[in-house]
């Protein structure tokens, strides 16, 4: 008996969403083909399955809400029973990795035995380990926005609960297994967390009261010499699944004849084809060939309605757009992706120090050197580089600088012209350049792993040309304003110098135009204190939106910051995302997810959602 969703069409059709549906999507026949296509009616006919949102008065507003455990609309156990046949035994209660250092797990549905001594040790052996992180189910590999309610301890008596992690994952194994999560979530009003390597700062790969669909055991990879899909490229590509991250891409690209490489993160453990890409995707090879979303052919996705779709240039092209940048987990769940391949060349690259070894903590000298450093960066990726840098108190460390299809000697010539300018200001700094027969060898040798983990705040902005050429010294202004926020906190920088505009000046995907003319994109990192209270976490996440990051804006004239590493509660976060693509992809939203089946914090058509009693995910009414 198909269940009329009174609650969500009214809201949709109030709303105006039934006058947004203008083209029928194409849709695969059978979930194990999709060479064969055919129309269906779509839109809102296409969602005649999905629950009501349970209504809730909160604050003196009506809310629309997703189904919370405890609550009379949340499933019965035979339902989920049955799920679970349907994903062949894959699904499990979501019980968070470190619960085995503690006598009881505690969750929305009861608690549970958990202690293991062994497991409890590989805990702690392996917390900051993002690939031990990556292949639990649900993890998140910084855990700020888990709530932090069951941390590893020395203590079994303490107490472990779920906090904001989903209560249910599906670790599936086949794409009738991510459909399956998908109708089911949408036919019983669940929220969907969509999680692939939990490699996520600003906690799109978690959430309170949700069915977690994992994606990360997708792992084939194909190779194709000369791509016959629609468009003009009929170059090198490959068809990348959902699961697979980028060093195990660059691995298998190394081994081919001749060697391939993919635009990736610099991070080994980002999975290329889900949030990263949706994100648009930066790495060594953006300043040569563009974003990872401006290399993309291809994708193959499953949508809000449960059906499995192709979308490239002349099949659902208008989804197609908005998966190469538009936002993570907002538009279709990715099966793969094909992308364009390059053939792998000899590289140079280099580390580049200046810190109290050699300045001692002459904070004069120490932003001097910042300032020198940070004045070239135009130059720098102008002639094709790639930078990523960390700045410390009286830490500048540039690891590595990334020359491709370069000799060590180009790279020094380029590098020259600061490298005498802290010599004429009597900085010393160390600067070791190295040549590599390929970027593989490169990426392998001075590339460094990150640490899972750890608790904090994560924003960040773009700085463009024009922003380093004419306001350079505001600039690190602000950047002391980010180590200094205020006498009592401190905050660091992660920056990356690239400009996607300098290999792929005309952008086909749907990241923001400013990314055209871009020059550093600067994280900043506000560590929270473990145990914070609600009211402390409120104060640094102030802190982070009005002050360090606000600084970060105002010496900016780009209007620009990345999806994936940014802070999601800024304001106008809509046009800093996208920018004059935002209209566009919020239409596009409303075509394939016009009831919000879908959801991660601060993507297209999402303005009128939030977490309210720090649990419940609802829809202003």
């Amino acid at each position: 008996m198909v269940h009329l969703p009174s609650v969500g069409l009214a809201v949709a059709a109030a709303s105006g969403l039934l006058q947004t549906v203008t083209a029928a999507p194409q849709v695969s026949t059978d979930s194990t083909s999709t060479a064969s296509t055919t129309s269906f009616l779509g839109g809102l006919f296409d969602f005649l399955d999905v629950a009501n949102l349970t209504v809730t008065h909160h604050d003196g507003k009506l809310y629309g809400c997703k189904c919370s455990p405890g609550q009379l609309c949340w499933p019965q156990q035979w339902k989920w029973n049955q799920l679970n046949t349907t994903v062949g035994g894959n699904l499990k209660l979501h019980i968070p990795p470190a619960a085995s250092c503690y006598n009881t797990f505690t969750g929305p549905l009861g608690t549970v035995n958990t202690y293991d001594a062994a497991a409890c040790a590989d805990v702690h052996a392996n917390w900051e380990d993002e690939m031990w992180t990556v292949e639990k189910p649900g993890a998140a590999l910084w855990t700020y926005f888990t709530n932090e309610t069951c941390r590893p301890t020395l203590n079994p008596t303490d107490t472990c609960t779920l906090g904001y992690y989903g209560v249910y994952v599906i670790s599936a194994t086949t794409r009738n297994h991510i459909k399956a999560g998908i109708d089911f979530a949408r036919r019983n009003n669940i929220r969907l967390v969509i999680r692939n390597t939990g490699h996520d700062f600003i906690g799109r790969s978690t959430g309170a009261g949700s069915l977690i669909i994992n994606t990360h055991s997708f792992q084939d990879v194909q190779w194709i010499s000369s791509y016959a899909g629609p468009g003009s490229y009929s170059g090198p590509a490959v068809t990348i699944a959902a699961g697979v991250q980028g060093r195990s891409i660059l691995e298998q690209g190394h081994a081919q004849v001749p060697p391939k490489v993919i635009v990736t993160g610099e991070c080994p453990t980002v999975g290329v084809a889900g949030g990263f890409i949706q994100g648009g995707g930066h790495g060594p090879w953006t300043t040569l060939k563009g974003l990872s979303a401006d290399n993309v052919l291809a994708f193959e996705a499953i949508t809000a309605s449960g059906h499995f779709v192709t979308a490239n240039q002349a099949q659902n092209s208008d989804l197609f757009w908005a998966l190469k940048g538009g936002g993570p987990s907002a538009f279709a769940v990715i099966l793969s992706v094909t992308m364009k391949t390059f053939n792998d060349v000899s590289s140079a690259g280099a580390t580049f120090y200046v810190n109290n070894t050699h300045i001692g903590f002459d904070n004069d000298a120490y932003w001097n050197a910042t300032s020198i450093f940070h004045k070239w960066s135009n130059h720098f990726v102008d002639n094709g580089l790639y930078v990523y840098y960390e700045l410390f108190p009286f830490t500048l460390r540039a690891q590595p600088f990334v020359a491709i299809g370069k000799t060590v000697a180009e790279l020094d010539a380029i590098v020259a012209p600061m490298l005498a300018e802290l010599t004429a200001k009597g900085i010393p700094y160390d600067w070791t350049p190295k040549s590599f027969p390929t970027f593989f060898d490169l990426y392998v040798d001075l590339f460094e792993a990150e640490a899972a983990g750890g608790s904090a705040l994560t924003g960040g902005w773009l700085f463009d040309h024009n922003d380093v050429a004419t306001n350079n010294d505001g600039i690190i202004e602000a950047f002391k304003t980010v180590f200094s926020p205020r006498p009592d906190l401190f905050s660091f920088i992660v920056g990356h110098l690239f400009n996607p505009g300098h290999g792929a000046p005309v952008s086909n995907s749907a990241t923001h135009p400013s990314w055209r003319n871009a020059t550093d994109f600067v994280i900043t990192v506000l560590p929270v204190p473990l145990g914070a209270s609600k009211a402390v976490k409120a104060d640094l996440q102030n802190v982070l939106t009005n002050t360090i990051d606000q600084a970060l804006r105002d010496a900016s004239g780009s209007g620009a910051t990345y999806v994936n590493e940014a802070d999601p509660y800024q304001p106008n976060w809509q046009s800093h995302f996208w920018g004059s693509e935002y209209p566009r992809l919020k239409q596009i939203r409303k075509k394939w997810d016009p009831l919000g089946v879908f959801y991660s914090i601060a993507t297209p058509g999402t303005e009128d959602w939030e977490v309210i009693q720090d649990t419940r995910l609802c829809k202003k009414l």
